[in-house]
């Protein structure tokens, strides 16, 4: 079983999940603090035992926003709104998956500009022809972010650690039972 950790910035705002082995190199070298432990894992050494971190805080705060946005699943799914660039539909993060424009058989590239994210409905349809060939429109045309799209913290878990659910914001409205 894996132990993910959440790493926040000294502001509380989730930058990204980290191993347990990372966050615990960056609470010995005194860089974050540790807020949420998991319960069920102990890290024993010969002279003492921790438990496993789960929520880690930056001390001292990190400007996430000057660096280059990395090519990724999650940055292409997050930059296209977690929604299938054909259909407009949004199945589930376990149900997309990224389209190559031009197919990369007819020369086209894993770049920002000629990736979609896709259902597996609108993938399987379009197959390995153009839009156009395949008489399927996009909804917009992708472009390369300028920043990460930290609006969203996707996190491409089966289930979300219990311990982080007051670290991350939810897009959904709460009903008040009142």
């Amino acid at each position: 079983m894996s132990y993910p950790v959440l790493l926040l910035n000294s502001t509380y705002e989730p930058l990204k999940i980290l191993t347990w082995q990372r966050a615990i190199m960056l609470w010995f070298d005194d860089k974050v603090e540790v807020l949420r432990e998991y319960s069920d894992f102990d890290l024993t050494t010969v002279s003492f035992t921790i438990k496993c971190p789960s929520v880690i805080r930056l001390l001292q705060y990190v400007n996430g926003r000057k660096h280059k946005v990395k090519f990724s699943r999650v940055n292409v799914f997050a930059r296209d709104q977690y929604r299938c660039m054909y259909c407009g539909n949004s199945p589930g993060t376990a149900n997309l998956t990224y389209d190559h424009i031009l197919p990369r058989s007819k020369g086209g590239k894993t770049e920002w500009t000629n990736i979609a994210t896709c259902c597996g409905a609108c993938n399987t349809k379009k197959a390995d022809r153009t839009p156009q060939e395949a008489k399927m429109a996009l909804k917009h045309k992708p472009t390369k972010p300028v920043v990460p799209p930290s609006n969203k913290f996707l996190v491409g878990l089966p289930t979300t650690p219990e311990s982080w659910l007051d670290f991350l914001y939810w897009n959904v409205e709460l009903e008040n039972d009142n």
